[in-house]
């Protein structure tokens, strides 16, 4: 179980690196304009760069604390934090009527919970 959990933590923390890195670096006006990006518009581009910095953070939190062996509770908080950012995703993109980045979203959000719930009581480190 402790490997199955590692490996959805680092599939997890590389996803929601790339996303948030991608938020974070790019103009929102270019965010704005890439088809699979359309939600932006719909939030101001502050909020679209704190969602970037919170999957950063989580992405970090995932992975870097059992493996420096420190505050090791970080990463079901992390797990935590993104199941709530896929949840918040699945509700946006179920607004908007988008179907593909829906079913991305819900997988995510139950690979999320895979992990919190692991890490929380299952298999803690």
């Amino acid at each position: 179980m402790n490997i199955a959990l590692w490996v959805m933590a680092g599939f997890l923390a590389a996803v929601y690196l790339i996303a948030g890195a991608n938020k974070l670096l790019r103009p929102y006006e270019a965010l704005a304009r890439d088809p699979r990006m359309g939600w932006t518009t719909d939030f101001s581009p502050g909020t679209v760069r704190f969602v970037g910095l919170m999957e950063v953070l989580a992405a970090f939190g995932l992975i870097v604390p059992p493996l420096v062996d420190v505050a090791e509770i970080l990463t079901p908080l992390a797990a935590t934090g993104t199941f709530v950012i896929a949840v918040g995703a699945v509700v946006t993109h179920a607004r908007r009527h988008e179907t593909q980045p829906l079913v991305t979203n819900i997988v995510f959000a139950l690979a999320s919970a895979f992990v919190a719930i692991g890490r929380f009581w299952l298999e803690p480190f």
